[in-house]
Order: C-alpha cells, then structure tokens, then sequence
C-alpha cells in the first residue's frame, strides 16, 4: 500500500495504574518452606475437597482407636504395663500405614506430574532440589505424624494411669526412633515410585505392590529358611533386608529387644545391626538421589 493512501496509526498506551512490587523479596528459602507445608497438608487433605479428607482421616482413626481401647483395657485390669509395646504396635498396624502411604504419596508427586505444574514451580526461585527437599521432607513428617499419634495416646493413658514413668518413658521413645524409621525407610522407595509415573492409580498400585510383594518373598524366605525348626534362625532373618517394612522391625527389635518368640524378626547380632543400618542408609539415600536425577530431565 502506498504511504500516502495507509491509513493513520491511531494506537495509544494507556497508564491504568498498575506498579511492579516493590516490597521485599523472600526468596528460595520462604518458597521451599511454603511448598513442604502445602504438601504436607495436602497428605492430609487439608486444603482440598472433603473427599481427599476421608481416608487420611480414616487411617488416622483406624491407628488411634486401637491405642485408646489398649490404654483402657489395661486401667480397667490394672496391669503394671501396656497390653503391647511402642514399637510392636507400630509393627502391628504396618499394613494401614502402608494403606496411607501408598495412597498419599502420589497425591504429593504423581499429580504435579500429570497436570504439568513442575515447571511451573521451577520458574520461581526453588530450584530442583529444593523440590524435592520439600516433598521429600513433607511424606516423611507425614507419616511420622500419623505413626506418633497413636503412640502419643498410648503414653499420656500410661502416665494418666500411674504405670512406670521410667519405662513407659524409655519405650515411647524408642517407639518414636521405629516410627522415625518406617517414616523414612519405606517412604522413600514409595516416593521413587510416584514420581515415576503421572498416574496417581499407577502410583498406588505400584507402591503397595512393592511393599506387599517385598513382604511375602521375607515371610517365604524366611519359612524356608527355618524349616522344621521351631525358631527362625540368624541364617534366614538376612531376609528381612529385602523389604523395607521388615527391615526397619528386625532392627528395631534387635536395637530395642522387643517381641519375642520363634517368628520374632531381628537383626542376628551386632554384625547384623551394623549391615541393618547401612542398608537403611543406603536405601534412603540412593532413594533421594534417585529422586533428584528423576527432576533433572522433568
């Protein structure tokens, strides 16, 4: 078109009055603070539909309800001690607390996944490992939380019914070192499962399968392993390293000598302690790189 037949350039820049922030700047840590409480309180369905709430509180319910029906039940008899130690009922429930986590791990992991907010997060100052810092820390505290309630119940009757405060003392704490293990032991390989995968019911399946799995191959090991005898011997409870549940009980028994009879789990004796605690360590730590190389290529 000819100059002189274009039309007039009629645009204008209007000033409606917006401002760029000028306040402070909180930076990579507040971000990573904010994410880890946000996850956390989504483990627990807080923040979101009434729906998600359900079974969270549900396996909350299911682990405490026992824990003040025990305290009761000793009161009433007056025993000199809880029907079950600390850590034996951490052990006891193992299969609800695996429920919570199976279900609640790719609630934190999966759904970021699927609905492509990860590089949204990464925009922002957090880096990559500040993520997962963040969800890792979050399932963690979650599954701590949900294991020490009960525990919590189960002191304060202690204590409200004037059983030993020295060893009900000793034994909550020791159950606090189980419930600290299995929040960290189990839920790291949990959280490499969900975030291999976008698909929350992929993610369950997936994790519950694993642990379940695991399980079975210990206590079919471990059968074979006893043959006709009529305790498990030190040979067949180097089993128990296969599975991440099972691991943390034969530690923690051998570490706190709970439980007792022949299909007692435990690590067979210091050399076994100290392969216990290394096969700890590794899997949470190779868990957690694994998590980190997982959100390179995210």
């Amino acid at each position: 078109m000819p100059p002189e037949t274009r039309p007039a350039d009629t645009g204008v820049i209007h000033d409606i009055g917006y401002r760029g922030y000028a306040g402070p700047r909180l930076g990579r840590a507040y971000a990573t603070r904010s994410l880890f409480t946000q996850s956390l309180r989504a483990a627990y369905g807080l923040g979101r539909s009434g729906k998600s709430k359900v079974l969270p509180m549900l396996v909350l319910g299911v682990l405490t309800v026992p824990a003040v029906i025990m305290v009761a039940i000793a009161l009433a008899t007056n025993r000199s001690e809880l029907p079950l130690d600390y850590p034996r009922y951490l052990s006891a429930f193992g299969l609800i607390v695996s429920i919570f986590l199976a279900s609640q791990a790719p609630v934190l992991l999966s759904r970021d996944l699927r609905y492509h907010t990860v590089p949204l997060y990464f925009s922002r100052p957090i880096t990559r490992g500040d993520y997962v810092r963040a969800k890792f820390a979050a399932m963690v505290s979650a599954q701590f939380l949900l294991m020490a309630a009960p525990l919590l119940v189960l002191y304060i009757g202690a204590l409200l019914g004037r059983l030993d405060f020295g060893h009900n003392t000793g034994h909550f704490l020791s159950g606090l070192v189980a419930a600290l293990l299995y929040a960290l032991v189990p839920t790291s390989a949990a959280l490499v499962i969900a975030a291999a995968t976008p698909r929350r019911g992929f993610g369950v399946a997936g994790i519950m399968g694993y642990l379940a799995i695991s399980t079975v191959v210990v206590a079919i090991l471990t059968r074979i392993g006893t043959g006709t005898e009529p305790t498990v011997p030190d040979s067949a409870q180097w089993a128990a390293l296969l599975s991440p549940n099972d691991l943390v009980e034969s530690l923690t028994n051998q570490l706190f000598d709970v439980g007792g009879g022949g299909d007692r789990l435990h690590a067979p004796g210091a050399f076994g302690v100290a392969v216990f605690i290394a096969a700890v360590i590794a899997m949470v730590a190779g868990s957690y790189g694994l998590l980190l190389r997982r959100y390179r290529s995210v």
